[in-house]
C-alpha cells in the first residue's frame, strides 16, 4: 500500500475500569459500572460513533484468589459480551481472545462463526496460547506444556479452524422451496483432519460467515508467536516500549510475513498504547501521578509471578531482581519475559524498582498528555515504520471518552484516520482482501 493511501488502524481495548491496575480506586471511576453490561454497551456505541475500527476484549482462564482483594481481574466471557455488543452496533469490529491451549477447534470455529453472523461480518479471533501455569490446574493438568509444544499445537489448531470455516462454500446455501433443497450437499465438505493434536471430521454446523471467515489476530512477540502471526494473522497486537523497539519489531514481522509467502501489507502491526488524556499536559500528568499511587504493589507482584513463571513470594521487594534465563528457556509469556530481561540486564535493579518504574502498562508504550501530544507520538510511530495503528488502552475509563472526543478528531484533522466506515464488515473497513 502506498504511503498516500495508508491510514492508521485504531482498536480499543474494553476493560472494567481502565487499563491501570489501580483505576478502579480513582475517584472518577463509577464502581457501579465495573460489572454492568450497559457500561460496555455505552462505550461500544460511542467508539462506533467515533469510527474506531474495532473493540477488543482480552481474557484469562484463572484467578489467584488472594488477588481479588486488589481489584477486578476478568469479567464477562468475551464471546458472550461481544454478542451482546453486536446487537447495539452496526459497523465496529468485535475481537475476542480465546486460547488454543484450553478449548477445541470445532467449538471455537463455531463460536466465532456465530459471532460473525450475529454481527453481520465483524468478528475477529485473537489466537493466543496460555502462558500462566496456574491455569493448567483448572483443566486437569499439573503444569502447562512447554512453550514450544503450545505453539506447535496452536499452529495445528489454526489450521483446523481455517478448514472448518472454509467447509461451506460461498454459495452452498440454496433455500429452494420448490426443489426442497435447503443447502447444496456437494458444496459442504467434511474436512477429515488428522494430526498430532487433533482429529476432526467436520464440516462446521453453521454456514459460511458473512466476511468469508472471521479476522485472525495474534498477540505475542516470541519467535514462535511471530512466525504464527506471519503465516496466519491479519493483525498482530504487540508490546513495544520504545520507538526503536517498535521499528525493529515492525521490520522483523513484515520480513517474516513476506518469507511466509504473503504480502507484508496483509499483516497490520498494532503496538499497545496506554494513554492518559488531559485538557492540559499538567492535568494529564497529574492523573498519571494519581494512578501510580493507587496501584497495589501486592497485586502487581502476583501478576509478575504469573507472567514470568517465577514465584516471588519468598523475596523481599528490596531484593535485587533475580537473573532471568533466556526467553527461549522460559515456559511463560516470552515477549513479556524478553522485555523484563532487557530492563534487568542493563543494571542491578530491585524487584520494587521493576514494579514501580517499569510495570505500568506491562511494558507497552505509555503517553500522558494533551490530545495533540498523544497524536504527535502516534503519528511519529505510524509515519516512521513502527506501527500500522494502535491497540488503545485508556488507563482510566474516563480517558476512553477523552480519547474518542479529543484524540480521534485530532488524528482525523491530520488526515491519519478516516471519518467514515468504508463498508459493513471488519475486512472491508480495514481494507483487507475478501476471503472467497
Amino acid at each position: 500500500m502506498s504511503e498516500a493511501n495508508r491510514r492508521m488502524i485504531l482498536n480499543l481495548v474494553l476493560s472494567n475500569a481502565g487499563s491501570h491496575r489501580g483505576a478502579w480506586r480513582h475517584p472518577s471511576t463509577k464502581l457501579e459500572d465495573i460489572h454492568d453490561l450497559h457500561h460496555f454497551l455505552r462505550l461500544a456505541r460511542k467508539a462506533e460513533a467515533a469510527r474506531l475500527d474495532s473493540l477488543f476484549i482480552a481474557d484469562g482462564l484463572s484467578i489467584e484468589v488472594k488477588a481479588v482483594q486488589h481489584g477486578p481481574i476478568f469479567g464477562y466471557e468475551p464471546l458472550t459480551l461481544l454478542s451482546s455488543i453486536a446487537t447495539v452496533t452496526e459497523r465496529i469490529g468485535l475481537i475476542a481472545t480465546v486460547s488454543t491451549s484450553f478449548t477445541e477447534p470445532y467449538n471455537l470455529a463455531r463460536g466465532f462463526a456465530s459471532l460473525d453472523h450475529i454481527s453481520g461480518g465483524r468478528a475477529g479471533w485473537n489466537m493466543v496460547t496460555t502462558g500462566v501455569d496456574r491455569t493448567a490446574a483448572n483443566f486437569g493438568l499439573e503444569h502447562l506444556p512447554s512453550h514450544a509444544e503450545r505453539y506447535k499445537k496452536a499452529r495445528e489448531f489454526a489450521e483446523v479452524v481455517l478448514k472448518l470455516w472454509g467447509s461451506w462454500e460461498t454459495d452452498a446455501l440454496v433455500q429452494d422451496r420448490a426443489s426442497g433443497v435447503y443447502a447444496d450437499a456437494d458444496k459442504v465438505h467434511d474436512i477429515f483432519h488428522e494430526g498430532p493434536y487433533f482429529s476432526v471430521r467436520g464440516a462446521l454446523n453453521i454456514m459460511r460467515s458473512p466476511q468469508g471467515r472471521p479476522l485472525l489476530v495474534q498477540a505475542g512477540s516470541s519467535e514462535e508467536g511471530k512466525d504464527l502471526a506471519a503465516e496466519y494473522a491479519e493483525l498482530i497486537f504487540t508490546i513495544q516500549r520504545t520507538f526503536e523497539e517498535g521499528q525493529h519489531f515492525y521490520a522483523d514481522i513484515k520480513a517474516r510475513t513476506a518469507k511466509a509467502g504473503r504480502s507484508p501489507d496483509s499483516l497490520k502491526v498494532l503496538p499497545g498504547l496506554h494513554v492518559v488524556v488531559g485538557a492540559t499536559e499538567a492535568e494529564a500528568q497529574e492523573k498519571a501521578r494519581e494512578l501510580r499511587g493507587l496501584g497495589s504493589i501486592e497485586r502487581s507482584l502476583m501478576s509478575l509471578s504469573n507472567m514470568l513463571g517465577i514465584d516471588f513470594s519468598g523475596y523481599s521487594l528490596d531484593d535485587l531482581f533475580p537473573k532471568l534465563p533466556e526467553p527461549g528457556e522460559a515456559n511463560a509469556y516470552q515477549s513479556f519475559h524478553k522485555m523484563v530481561k532487557a530492563v534487568v540486564d542493563q543494571r542491578p535493579v530491585t524487584i520494587r524498582e521493576v514494579l514501580e518504574k517499569y510495570w505500568v502498562g506491562n511494558g507497552d508504550l505509555n503517553i500522558a498528555g494533551t490530545a495533540e501530544q498523544v497524536a504527535d507520538v502516534m503519528e511519529h510511530w505510524f509515519r516512521n515504520g513502527a506501527a500500522d495503528g494502535f491497540n488503545v488502552m485508556p488507563q482510566l475509563n474516563g480517558d476512553t471518552d477523552l480519547f474518542l472526543d479529543l484524540v480521534v478528531p485530532e488524528l482525523q484533522r491530520r488526515g491519519l484516520f478516516p471519518e467514515a466506515y468504508a463498508g459493513r464488515t471488519l475486512r472491508e473497513n480495514l481494507g483487507l482482501e475478501p476471503v472467497l
